[in-house]
């Protein structure tokens, strides 16, 4: 399927091809840093420890399901180069 990249740097979808991700469901999310930069912080002795971007990355995600109330935030995990 030809598009904006002309078939590079394509990569095959992960995503269940009959699926509709608009449905009420479980969703896993990993965002990932550009580059792998360690830009959330940390491990230092088997713990993670914020920089002050993570603090903020942190609390935005807890703050999810005030702003998208039919969205419940079960876990989330921090880590230095993806959330």
């Amino acid at each position: 399927m030809p598009g904006k990249f002309k078939n590079k740097h394509r990569i095959a979808s992960a995503r269940l091809r009959n699926w509709d991700y608009g449905s009420n469901a479980s969703y896993f999310v990993t965002i990932c840093t550009k580059n792998r930069e360690h830009f959330f912080g940390a491990v230092r002795e088997g713990i993670m420890i914020l920089s002050e971007m993570g603090k903020v990355c942190n609390d935005c995600s807890l703050a999810i399901p005030q702003r998208f109330p039919f969205v419940i935030l079960q876990s989330h995990v921090m880590m230095p180069n993806h959330i």
